[in-house]
């Protein structure tokens, strides 16, 4: 399998579209107020309403946002040098439409891209589904899934029983009226045991009213990252600033079964009783990629043997570029902090197989909110848990607050309470594990 091209693939996806004859069907169809062109951007020539006259009140409404996903395949790379095939959303806002589809082809991320919103918000969010060009046997629709979110209709949550799921070709907008702060997660529910494990999953969460507001009617109180005098922002419409925090960074736990996506690769994924988390990771990276900055170079064919395969795994060349070049693992889990912060981590657990236990030995977590809803009984009590350990399964979210005050400056480590998920297949690569550094 030699290198492929994006416009050679482009034109296999329009082929395949075509049925042998007749014009293609693939239509990219992007809904976004103000965007005049088809790119999920707004057009910073007209106005911000339909009557404007052009060039007035340029930018959009102040709480209207756009994005343009695709849904698509890919590869990504382990710690360990082991090439992964995988399923992925990637971001295509600002494309024009006419290129989407050959700009999303092997264009898949692992994790997909944050999604970061503000309460109040209507969120525009349109998908393509590019096809899955390694495998062209496979026709699978996508759909995206907002995981423990209000949706404002049922055609919008994602739930293929319910809603629509989008087949190769196509582009579906979905609309959100963005009602509920706290950390979410998104992935396709087609086929959902199947695509999820593949790596169609990604951050999702949502900032509070207070953070714009303040809180107790004094405007020193909003947020810094609103331009205030207060702290960075609050995880929850608290009303005391109790969740108030400094520093945030959303860690997303997962792991891949590699004989599962080796096999999805050239021929059919294995029975799901037999998933086996043997490359546990955050935000798709296991140690030490969890402690490099920014994105992970674009992810390369095996150059040594690794997990039972000879160099050249995927394409028979070693070294062989894969992803056109492209990278796919593009979060990272660096955490860095000054002494006196507050930190807020947003963790949540995607693995379709597992629990998982975190700690940070030396620090003091703070549970402040659960399945993005704070912590707070119905007289109004704050029932937050300082924790030595936090303990989630698959589709659970956290918030957690490590306020520094008084801790030493260093280097300390969120991890696995379970040693034997801080490695993948071999004890020196991998695993979850990453640095929170306090300056």
């Amino acid at each position: 399998m030699n290198r492929l091209k994006k416009s050679a693939m482009s034109m296999a996806v329009s082929l395949a579209l075509l049925g042998g004859t007749g014009a293609a069907y693939a239509v990219v169809n992007v809904q976004c107020p103000g965007d005049n062109d088809g790119d999920a951007a707004w057009d910073t020539t007209t106005g911000r309403f339909k009557d404007d006259p052009p060039g007035s009140r340029n930018g959009p409404p102040i709480n209207t946002k756009c994005m343009h996903l695709i849904a698509g395949d890919s590869f990504t790379v382990m710690p360990d040098g082991n090439p992964m095939y995988i399923f992925g959303f990637g971001d295509q806002t600002g494309t024009p439409p006419a290129d989407v589809i050959a700009e999303g082809i092997l264009d898949g991320e692992w994790p997909g891209p944050t999604i970061e919103l503000d309460q109040g918000d209507e969120f525009y969010l349109s998908l393509t589904n590019v096809g899955t060009v390694i495998r062209p046997d496979l026709f699978d629709p996508h759909t995206v899934h907002f995981h423990g979110f209000p949706n404002a209709a049922s055609v919008f949550d994602g739930v293929p029983e319910v809603s629509i799921s989008i087949n190769m070709g196509a582009t579906l907008t979905y609309y959100y009226n963005i009602v509920e702060p706290g950390t979410y997660i998104y992935h396709c529910h087609v086929e959902a045991t199947e695509h999820m494990e593949m790596g169609m999953l990604a951050n999702l969460f949502v900032h509070p009213a207070q953070d714009v507001t303040g809180y107790g009617g004094d405007p020193a109180t909003i947020a810094g990252r609103k331009g205030g005098a207060g702290p960075w922002g609050y995880t929850y419409n608290d009303n005391d600033g109790t969740t108030a925090f400094d520093v945030e960074k959303a860690i997303q736990v997962s792991s891949f079964d590699s004989n599962f996506h080796d096999a999805s690769v050239f021929v059919q994924p294995l029975p799901f009783a037999d998933l086996e988390a043997t490359y546990p990771q955050m935000n798709g990276r296991g140690y030490p990629d969890t402690v490099v900055s920014g994105d992970l170079p674009a992810p390369t064919d095996n150059t040594v043997a690794v997990a039972g395969h000879d160099p050249g795994k995927i394409t028979g060349t070693p070294g062989e570029t894969l992803n056109n070049g492209t990278p796919t693992q593009r979060v990272d889990s660096v955490i860095s902090v000054n002494q006196g912060d507050k930190l807020l981590l947003r963790l949540s657990n995607v693995s379709v197989d597992r629990f998982y236990t975190m700690t940070a030995q030396g620090l003091t977590m703070q549970i402040v909110g659960t399945g993005a809803r704070q912590m707070r009984g119905v007289n109004g009590k704050n029932l937050y848990r300082e924790v030595a350990s936090v303990n989630y399964g698959g589709g659970e979210t956290h918030d957690v607050l490590i306020d520094t005050t008084g801790v030493a400056p260093g280097t300390y480590f969120l991890y696995s309470t379970e040693l034997h998920q801080m490695s993948n297949l071999t004890e020196l690569d991998g695993g979850l594990i990453t640095e929170i550094v306090v300056n």
